[in-house]
């Protein structure tokens, strides 16, 4: 199946690619379709592609990478409701937000999005009574130096 993205442009998609959010994303209720587009398997980075819409990209980031010590319960119905448990834990991103500058890139760590990768579900929670905010800087001190310089 091709399904079309601004961002990516036509890709060509099988059902076993497609992630199922039954409760939608908050803000997005009714995308409940979405693919998993890794560009770099070494990159803390990777996207969320609408099926429906072109212009519906999130860019996720995996939370650990950036926030050593991030961690929250998930509630017991949502664990199940994912068919998660200790024995088949979730995968868990959050989403990024680009700011004008890349230092300035944050994240949201109050809503993370966890996936059952092999049962194809998922969702995004809200943390209730948590100290994460939805704007936490993924670069705090500034980029990281990049190899390429030569290891300076």
């Amino acid at each position: 199946m091709i399904i079309q993205s601004s961002r990516f442009g036509e890709l060509d998609i099988t059902a076993t690619d497609i992630i199922n959010f039954p409760h939608g994303i908050p803000g997005f209720p009714n995308e409940k379709a979405f693919v998993a587009i890794v560009s770099d398997p070494d990159s803390p980075f990777s996207f969320l592609q609408s099926t429906t819409e072109a212009n519906l990209t999130f860019l996720l980031a995996d939370p650990f990478t950036f926030f050593k010590d991030y961690e929250f319960e998930l509630d017991d119905e949502v664990a199940r409701e994912l068919g998660v448990s200790p024995e088949k834990p979730p995968q868990v991103f959050i989403i990024a937000t680009v700011k004008e500058k890349l230092e300035d890139m944050t994240a949201n760590l109050l809503a993370p999005v966890v996936i059952n990768s092999h049962e194809r579900i998922g969702r995004q929670i809200i943390l209730d009574k948590s100290g994460y905010k939805t704007r936490h800087r993924l670069f705090p001190n500034g980029l990281p130096e990049q190899s390429a310089q030569g290891g300076r």
